[in-house]
């Protein structure tokens, strides 16, 4: 009989070692894909895409999509699937993507620097009523964003927009997207430096440029020489702020890595002065280090935020400096406090020819294709061939001659866009939500209109510059955590023990002014239906308890949390 094995000694079970492949920074060698986004872009560069559209899809229908094209490389051209009808907020975080696409899409138009002619406002207004169902929403980001479109009319839509130099181009994916900018370059009074001429050039070094078509995640720009900072430098990628050095007059201050979503970060000054001129080429170089240096491995960190994070504004500069302009920058100022309260450009304005520009306000950016052809008409019919769009969701009317304002002012009126706006039309922007967007868990858009109307109805006296920022979920589409008011969009119990749609608040979050983030009140909720009494609670305790000239900012940030709840 064979003897019994003895048994093994007890043993902690081995630990599997794997090898940290790093953030698949390629400029530290890690070029292998780490994640299903960065193995379909080195597949295929998105920019491919547009061939496939026009030659197969836009012919053999939505059936014939190739899911790597469907759900990532078509944002490439600006469009992605929007939300199926009918989908509660619930639904949002537990369905496949496949279960909450719709068989229509979004179509972003960019819109860079907001500038737009007449006759391009008109296509526009015309592809919004012919194939989108009327829609065309203004963003926060100066573009023009369509819902309803069928991937068989793209083609025609792009061939229209182009014969009138507008484009799609890069308006969403790991893409430079739209390059905000300011709406009156060029033409206010105040102005410091027009920074119009880099902005072009920028867009002619980049866009449909494959050496910039695959970045680990989206790029934000902005640009602007205005004194009110009116193009949220603060949560860009990149900016260029206007200033004036003492030695070499005007010039732009140079800011990189910020941007909101679920991590924050308020973008840092490099302490660099840079001229008209060099402009694009400082864009360039950091846009490059986002590119070789910029975190691959995990989505969630690939923003550029991250990486100025970790290596902190001296490092940034440095790389900047020694390895892609292979220069020196120059050192410079920081920009002045805004010159206004408000940076959105409404109301009448003298520009430097000594015609006036005239800006309205939409309700939340809601605006649809009948409207904005009736503007473009008005816009002529005074005496202008040019428009823009701003950050804030508003349009501005350019180079009006003095005795057409009032004419042009009580027109726009007409049509329910006022140059005089309420503090709470003028200061309230609100996300896509859960009507189109597949990320949202609330109704954003008619819930922001129907706020705007009932707080002009219940505090018609009220004149402080107020901002009131509705989102539809997590991700700081409109831009919660920087607003007097930011409201996260989520699920809550309401008093019956039933979950009904209602939005976390963020309270005393600027920009401009002591920029930072808004803070929140342990428990703080309000369900949609009790929003219009909470806003109007908190508003009459600030009007109650302010210190003189003290903004609301700064009064929410002393508050204790029973004012503010």
């Amino acid at each position: 009989m064979a003897a019994t094995p003895p048994k093994p000694a007890a043993t902690t079970p081995r630990r599997k070692v794997s090898r940290h492949r790093g953030e698949g920074q390629w400029a530290v060698g890690h070029h292998t894909p780490l994640n299903g986004n960065e193995q379909f872009k080195k597949d295929d560069d998105g920019l491919n895409v547009r061939t496939r559209i026009e030659t197969i899809y836009s012919k053999r229908g939505f059936d014939s999509i190739d899911p790597n094209d469907l759900r990532g490389r078509m944002r490439w051209w600006g469009l992605y699937t929007q939300r199926k009808q009918g989908i509660d907020g619930g639904k949002t975080a537990i369905l496949e993507p496949e279960e909450l696409d719709d068989r229509y899409f979004m179509l972003r138009v960019r819109i860079d620097g907001g500038a737009l002619t007449t006759a391009q406002l008109r296509v526009i207004g015309e592809i919004s009523q012919e194939f989108a169902r009327g829609t065309a929403d203004i963003t926060d980001r100066q573009n023009v964003q369509y819902h309803w479109i069928r991937i068989e009319d793209v083609p025609e839509i792009w061939n229209r927009l182009e014969a009138v130099g507008l484009s799609t181009v890069t308006a969403c994916g790991d893409t430079p997207r739209v390059m905000i900018g300011s709406p009156v370059a060029g033409i206010a009074e105040d102005e410091i430096i027009d920074g119009t001429p880099a902005l072009e050039e920028m867009k002619r070094r980049v866009l449909n440029n494959k050496a910039y078509s695959n970045l680990p995640r989206k790029f934000k720009t902005a640009i602007s020489g205005s004194p009110v900072l009116d193009v949220v430098h603060e949560i860009n990628d990149v900016a260029f702020v206007g200033v004036r050095h003492p030695e070499h007059g005007p010039g732009f201050d140079l800011w990189v890595g910020g941007g909101l979503s679920t991590n924050p970060k308020l973008g840092v000054r490099l302490g660099a002065w840079v001229p008209l001129d060099e402009v694009p080429d400082v864009y360039e170089g950091v846009l490059s280090i986002f590119r070789d240096y910029g975190y691959r491995r995990l989505r969630n960190r690939a923003r550029l935020k991250f990486l100025v994070a970790d290596w902190g504004a001296e490092k940034f500069r440095q790389v900047l400096e020694d390895e892609y302009l292979k220069r020196k920058l120059t050192d410079g100022p920081a920009p002045a406090e805004p010159t206004s309260r408000w940076r959105d450009h409404i109301g009448v304005h003298r520009q430097k020819d000594g015609r006036y520009y005239v800006g309205f306000a939409p309700r939340v950016g809601r605006v649809d294709g009948t409207t904005l052809t009736k503007i473009a008409d008005l816009a002529e019919a005074h005496g202008s061939g040019r428009v823009r769009t701003t950050v804030e969701q508003k349009m501005i009317v350019l180079d009006v001659e003095e005795g057409q304002v009032d004419s042009l002012v009580e027109s726009l009126e007409a049509l329910d866009l006022t140059a005089k706006p309420s503090p709470f039309r003028r200061g309230t922007m609100a996300c896509t939500g859960i009507e189109f967007c597949k990320l949202a868990i609330v109704e954003t858009k008619a819930r922001g209109a129907s706020l705007i109307d009932e707080l002009e109805r219940r505090m018609p006296e009220f004149d402080e510059p107020i901002t009131i920022n509705l989102n539809g979920c997590p991700n700081a589409c409109a831009r919660i955590q920087v607003a007097d008011i930011g409201l996260k969009g989520q699920l809550v119990m309401n008093d019956a023990g039933e979950q009904v749609e209602g939005y976390q608040v963020h309270l005393g979050g600027a920009l401009g002014l002591e920029p930072g983030f808004g803070r929140k009140v342990r428990g703080l909720k309000v369900t949609a239906d009790e929003l219009p009494d909470y806003v109007e609670r908190v508003l009459k305790r600030f009007q109650a308890e302010r210190e003189e000239g003290e903004r609301f900012a700064t009064w929410a940030s002393r508050a204790s949390e029973e004012a503010l709840s």
